[in-house]
């Protein structure tokens, strides 16, 4: 691990000491390697660097709109590559919220969120997207005897 010394003026040092006690740091080296984290991840997807993605779509829709909630479903299905998994939330008599998770090239999430966040009735989509890169290798999960490697894909979250 490497090491380096910054200098913050007195009042610099007492707001960023406040944001970790909010957030629950146990110092201030975790508080910094955070914030340059999300710095580099802001500044790959602002690069379009990233080829491979996880996500999560968050948004709320009103359930009375017509047809609303099998077009985000049929989507989603026809997204079957994209999408893993999704949780769904009532909120009022009104209103939903659904949670999508998704993993596949950069582009294609953003264009599916967009297309899904674009739908008459979504209000309040928002995506959260962590870059990462993609392990295709082989081999075997677990000690079975006689497993066998299996192809299959792993993603790894850009540090």
């Amino acid at each position: 691990m490497e090491r380096f010394t910054i200098s913050l003026d007195d009042e610099l040092a007492r707001e960023f000491d406040k944001l970790i006690a909010a957030r629950g740091y146990s110092n201030r080296s975790e508080a910094v390697r955070d914030l340059l984290r999300g710095q580099l991840e802001q500044e790959r997807q602002a690069r379009d660097d990233a080829p491979h993605c996880v996500a999560n779509l968050s948004y709320v829709y009103n359930h009375h709109e017509r047809e609303l909630a099998e077009r985000l479903t049929g989507m989603q299905h026809d997204h079957h590559d994209l999408t893993v998994a999704s949780m769904h939330a009532h909120l009022d008599h009104d209103n939903c919220i659904e949670s999508v998770i998704l993993k596949g090239p950069s582009a294609s999430v953003r264009a599916f969120a967009d297309a899904l966040m674009a739908e008459r009735g979504v209000r309040h989509g928002r995506l959260n997207l962590i870059s990462g890169d993609v392990d295709q290798g082989r081999h075997s999960h677990g000690s079975a005897p006689g497993a066998k490697a299996k192809p299959h894909m792993h993603f790894r979250p850009k540090t």
